[in-house]
């Protein structure tokens, strides 16, 4: 996998700064899955990631977590590695 894949639901404050942090600060592109009316779906990412609540943000082959985690992985300085790791590929 060689992009980034963010999980959200409808009216999800989280998912939209998400959103517009990766689109706006970072310059990247996402694919965005929408999960409000899909149960299932839901379920099995939970099983997959341990994750209840969304986003569920996907950079390559990581599960990076939800919004604080990503913002967690930027400050540290370990959110662009990620990135870049995505672009060469």
């Amino acid at each position: 996998m060689s992009k980034i894949i963010l999980y959200k639901s409808k009216f999800c404050g989280y998912c939209s700064a998400a959103i517009r942090f990766l689109e706006q600060e970072k310059n990247q592109k996402i694919e965005i899955i929408d999960l409000t009316h899909n149960y299932e779906k839901r379920m099995e990412l939970v099983q997959q990631t341990g994750h209840r609540t969304v986003p569920l943000i996907f950079i390559g082959d990581v599960f990076v977590g939800g919004y604080d985690d990503m913002i967690a992985l930027e400050r540290a300085g370990e959110l662009d590695p990620l990135l870049e790791a995505i672009e060469t590929k």
